[in-house]
Formats: C-alpha cells, structure tokens, sequence
C-alpha cells in the first residue's frame, strides 16, 4: 500500500461525500487526527478498519489499497460479452457486462472461461412450439450438476438457475440467434451457438 496515495484517495472520497474527518473518525472509531493523519499519507488505517472504511467512502478494500478508482473500460454493453461468476463457497451466480472486481463470501472471484461441450456435457436443442426446449442426461445431483441455463443475444439474457434435485428440462423462449451458455458444478462454463 502506497500511504500516500490512499490518503488522497481517503480524502478525494471524504470531500466528495461531504464527510468532515471527525464525521467519518466517528463512523469508525477513531481520532479526526488518526484520518488527518492517513488523508496526509503519515500513516495507514489498521488493516481490521479497511472494511469499515470501505463502507464509509463507497468503495471496495481493493481500490483503497491501490490508492486508485481504475476506471472500467467501456464495451457497450453487448450482453454477448458477459462475464459469468460463480462462487465456490456458496453457489452465488454472479456476472458483469464488463471486467469488474466481484467478490463473494470474502474471496475475489475470477471470471469463468467457456469452453465447447464435449459428449459428456452436450445439450439436446429442439425448436418446439415456438420455444427452445433444452434437456439433456447430465447428472443431477448435489455433487454435479448443471447450475444454471443462460441464453444471451446482443441485448438480452435469460437465465434459469437449475438445482440438484431436478431433470435438466428448460423452456426459453424462441430468439432466432444467439448463445447458450451452462454451467456445470465439476466441468466449468460451456456455450453454444444457437
């Protein structure tokens, strides 16, 4: 951590948000000096703040460790470029348009890496009554299993979060083009071009 660089980013922030540095020593327990003395860069906030004073600016541990707001770049926001997120530690289904720092249960998450089906993983695609109807004799149960369906095009995404118990048996609705997208709890992400 670059001391200085947090403090100004300490107190970029704090102005911004119209915090005095007593009103934001007092969010966190401690001394208008202690914040004076980071916002200077003599000193750092103790480590078991970092996630209190994150709160308080609105922003993550992360950036303030880097003394930086990197900005995202912009990909207008082609659903197709999707990034996809699942945490190991409770299952969450997370996902951004763009690069983004995702956390869940505490760690950083990376973003998953789609891959082409293989015979094991491969899905059954039919057009039926104007749907697309999707199964396939993957294993369902709790230690492997297909997590989520999602189907992306340009502008939309559909996602039907799947569970350990069911069949995969999925109706979307009909898009003449796109790309379907599942997730296997053991295999990782797999996509196809519909």
């Amino acid at each position: 951590m670059d001391q200085v660089k947090t403090g100004r980013l300490i107190r970029a922030l704090r102005t911004k948000l119209g915090l005095t540095q007593l009103a934001l020593a007092k969010q966190l327990g401690v001394s208008d000096k202690a914040v004076s003395k980071w916002e200077r860069g003599g000193g750092a906030p103790d480590i078991s703040l970092l996630p209190l004073l994150s709160q308080a600016l609105g922003v993550d541990t992360e950036a303030l460790l880097r003394g930086d707001l990197e900005e995202n770049d912009m990909t207008n926001g082609n659903m197709k470029k999707m990034r996809f997120y699942r945490c190991p530690a409770c299952g969450n289904l997370l996902f951004s348009t763009d690069d983004a720092d995702v956390t869940c249960c505490g760690a950083k998450l990376t973003n998953l890496v789609m891959h082409k089906p293989d015979e094991e993983n491969a899905l059954q695609i039919e057009h039926s009554d104007g749907e697309w109807y999707i199964t396939a004799p993957h294993e369902m149960h709790r230690e492997h299993y297909i997590s989520f369906v999602a189907f992306l095009t340009g502008d939309t995404m559909i996602v039907k979060k799947q569970y350990p118990e069911w069949g995969l048996d999925v109706r979307l609705p009909y898009i003449r083009h796109g790309m379907l997208l599942w997730y296997c709890t053991r295999d990782g992400l797999f996509y196809q071009n519909i």
